[in-house]
């Protein structure tokens, strides 16, 4: 027999849908995906939305997500396609390589019903072994706290009626994440939450920690000067 409270708890859960855009992620997607069967067993929606991938990607994602699509590649425009198949009153975006914590569901939903704000995002920590990454994370959260813009390894979570109000993610290449944290932020306030969510560090091993500090600051900044995502997705590349 299941308890009220267990009841409760599946009942709630439903109102959330997770969204994951991949392209070529089958390195990661089935680990990530596997952390997210009990969040599946309680009722939360995932959606996977592929882009596109000539790896093992869709064969792995499929048994472990509720439903498997496919859009355009481009995270945005994954994203949108996600949200718009999706059931929840709360979306959540994930990349394939981001971690939720432990509880998310109840942090999401009593966060956002407590504060009545209508979006947020986690705190996060990059995994990887170069010390630096910790100062890298501490840094990204803090500029996160003051501005009210969020990445999109933070796992952006939205009341579904207010992301589709504001337009959803914007139809451009780069920065899609800047640009609805704007708009949102018309609307309310970010939840911020400690979390963490932890997101792989490949990137930095890869391109080098120092490297990929410039090359973002370097597009935030043309991006606040107007320069156009087509140019700058070209540079991010």
């Amino acid at each position: 027999m299941i308890s009220a409270s267990r009841m409760q708890a599946q009942v709630q859960a439903r109102r959330l849908s997770i969204i994951m855009p991949v392209l070529n992620e089958a390195e990661k997607v089935e680990h990530t995906l596997s952390l997210l069967s009990p969040l599946r067993e309680r009722g939360i929606e995932v959606i996977v939305v592929d882009g596109g991938s000539f790896d093992d990607t869709l064969r792995l994602a499929a048994p472990l997500s509720d439903r498997l699509l496919q859009a355009p590649a481009g995270r945005a425009r994954q994203m949108n396609a996600g949200a718009v198949a999706s059931s929840g009153e709360v979306l959540l975006f994930l990349h394939a390589d981001t971690l939720l914590p432990d509880g998310m569901p109840e942090i999401v939903l009593d966060g956002l019903s407590r504060t009545g704000k209508v979006w947020g995002r986690f705190d996060i920590r990059i995994a990887g072994k170069p010390q630096m990454l910790r100062l890298v994370a501490a840094l990204m959260n803090m500029r996160s706290r003051l501005t009210g813009i969020m990445t999109g390894d933070q796992a952006l979570f939205v009341r579904r009626n207010d992301f589709f109000e504001v337009g959803g993610f914007p139809g451009q290449e780069l920065m899609e994440d800047i640009e609805i944290s704007r708009r949102l932020k018309r609307r309310s306030a970010p939840l911020c939450l400690r979390g963490p969510v932890i997101t792989s560090g490949r990137r930095w091993e890869r391109n080098g920690v120092w490297r990929t500090i410039l090359l973002m600051g370097r597009l935030r900044l043309l991006y606040w000067l107007g320069v156009p995502c087509k140019k700058l997705a070209r540079a991010y590349k």
